[in-house]
């Protein structure tokens, strides 16, 4: 007789094997983070007093997010702990500190579950530049005969566009970059990353208005030149030997009304192909370089 084989038949040893039950599937509760060597990001500070103290200690301070109770039942000691989180409020709005209220999920996935009283502040990566500061050493450049070149990006939100752009005009030698406080892609690794450590080099002004800082830089001297497709006149028609802000805006909306409205010149870029638009960080290479080639051939 022909001996059985001892091999499993085919669909035995082609079915898939189940993943072992986890602790979450059992309906076992899930450990605290501390008990799962879980760590919070170093870029993450929490509490309601750790978050002061870093306001109040100049720390350089990315974004707060606040817990957001509108439509919540809260304890007692919710309730003050909400008291003391509008009067933090308070205090990083006076700072010029960007705060967004999030769900208390968002928190607890910040903070992997630590106690943070509804308030978690990100860290910035760089050290930002005062724009009054900026303002000062641009004007004593101008008074030299110098004519400095300055990036200005409205609302550019995408952090790989925004670290290119970073990139591209410390490459070309470019004095600053302005950014306002709200609607931008956050200085963050990531971005120090896409810049190729340019973000590190440059100064960086974040702001909290452009048409503020574009005002201010106008009363010293520098041209506003705004790269839009809309216009009828070329980026080598603009003259850039001049002392001079480069505005460039989001990939969607291009840049906002009111900023445009300040801005002395528009220029585009001629575009032969059937493509409409360029990406915004390869349009601001372009300008920038030919900024540079306009000095290089005045020298």
């Amino acid at each position: 007789m022909p001996q059985e084989s001892s091999r499993p038949a085919a669909d035995e040893r082609f079915s898939k094997r189940k993943a072992p039950a986890t602790k979450e599937r059992r309906g076992e509760p899930r450990k605290p983070a501390a008990e799962r060597n879980e760590r919070t990001p170093e870029n993450i500070i929490f509490g309601i007093h750790p978050v002061r103290e870093a306001i109040e200690a100049g720390t350089e301070i990315e974004k707060i997010y606040f817990r957001k109770t509108a439509g919540e039942t809260l304890s007692p000691a919710e309730r003050t702990q909400v008291g003391a989180a509008n009067a933090l409020r308070e205090q990083a709005l006076e700072a010029d500190i960007h705060i967004q209220e999030v769900p208390i999920e968002k928190l607890n996935r910040l903070t992997h579950n630590g106690n943070h009283q509804g308030v978690a502040a990100v860290i910035a990566a760089i050290r930002y530049k005062d724009i009054n500061e900026l303002t000062e050493e641009l004007e004593a450049q101008i008074a030299q005969g110098e004519a400095p070149l300055v990036m200005l990006m409205d609302s550019v939100t995408d952090i790989r566009n925004f670290g290119a752009i970073a990139r591209s005009a410390e490459c070309a030698g470019a004095a600053a970059l302005i950014m306002p406080a709200k609607n931008s892609a956050p200085v963050n690794a990531e971005a120090i990353k896409s810049s190729a450590g340019a973000l590190t080099l440059i100064p960086v002004c974040r702001v909290g208005s452009l048409k503020g800082a574009i005002t201010r830089l106008k009363n010293i001297g520098m041209q506003c030149v705004a790269a839009t497709e809309k216009s009828n006149t070329l980026v080598y028609e603009a003259d850039f030997t001049r002392p001079t802000v480069i505005v460039m805006g989001a990939e969607d909306r291009g840049i906002s009304r009111d900023v445009l409205s300040l801005c002395d010149v528009q220029a585009g870029i001629p575009l032969m192909g059937r493509i409409e638009s360029l990406n915004v960080s390869a349009a601001a290479a372009v300008i920038l370089f030919e900024a540079r080639r306009q000095r290089f051939e005045q020298a």
